[in-house]
């Protein structure tokens, strides 16, 4: 039920981080990867050499998620190459500031890479899915899908409207063959995290609040990733799965 084979996965913020974890685990079940990020090399990435070194092809495309044209066009291009199975939207950016400081370009680029960009992605790819009667559309949401957290309001806004987004799609194309859910990383070690890691006393809460006992790893989300995409998730629509340590059960 977990097997990919013949089958292929676009993964966005594939060059690093929870992304690039993705995009291995997917390749690692069998699908062949499609990387997309604004600096993914044209070869030589860390991404294509895990992916290829498991037998599967891997495709870059350097696409910068907030400029909409950009999108669009990789959208076209991917609508007109052969049929995409899996759509892992990924790629996501975060800017910190109090709310009352919060200026509105951050506001805007947030926004538009986390929110606009997977939208537009998901709609142009999702008709040939329709069309199809079958594909796997799968979102990075966040806990801040499920709470507010501190000085990060565009980011949370975001990941909230991407919670609503995955319901939304599934609601309409659960009955047509697409399934659309969601992960809802915990608290994971990789670059979006580095400033709370680098604060020893919020660090420390972070830490005291996960039933775990540890930040999470990229590899953490593997597994889930590859169910969501898989045909053992053919009866999941509309989900946000947390993988979080047990933050949320707190």
């Amino acid at each position: 039920m977990f097997d990919l084979t013949g089958r292929l996965a676009v993964v966005t913020g594939a060059r690093r981080g929870i992304g690039l974890a993705m995009a291995e685990a997917l390749a690692g079940a069998g699908a062949d990867i499609v990387g997309v990020s604004a600096a993914l090399e044209a070869e030589g990435s860390e991404v294509a050499r895990r992916v290829e070194k498991l037998g599967r092809s891997f495709t870059a495309r350097q696409v910068d998620l907030s400029d909409r044209g950009a999108v669009a066009a990789l959208a076209e291009e991917l609508a007109a190459g052969p049929p995409v199975d899996v759509l892992v939207n990924n790629a996501g950016t975060i800017r910190r500031a109090p709310a009352a400081e919060h200026g509105d370009t951050d506001w805007d680029h947030v926004l538009e890479v986390d929110l606009t960009a997977p939208f537009l992605l998901a709609r142009e790819l999702g008709r040939g899915m329709l069309e199809r009667g079958s594909g796997k559309i799968i979102f990075t949401a966040s806990l801040l899908s499920y709470q507010g957290g501190i000085n990060v309001v565009s980011y949370a806004a975001a990941k909230s409207a991407v919670a609503g987004l995955t319901r939304a799609l599934a609601n309409e194309w659960a009955g047509r063959g697409v399934n659309v859910n969601a992960i809802a990383p915990g608290y994971i070690a990789t670059d979006n995290t580095q400033a709370l890691r680098d604060q020893p006393e919020r660090n420390q809460a972070i830490l005291d609040r996960i039933p775990a006992g540890r930040w999470g790893r990229a590899e953490d989300l593997a597994g889930a990733t590859v169910f969501l995409a898989s045909d053992a998730a053919s009866y999941v629509h509309g989900t946000v799965l947390a993988v979080d340590g047990g933050w949320l059960g707190r």
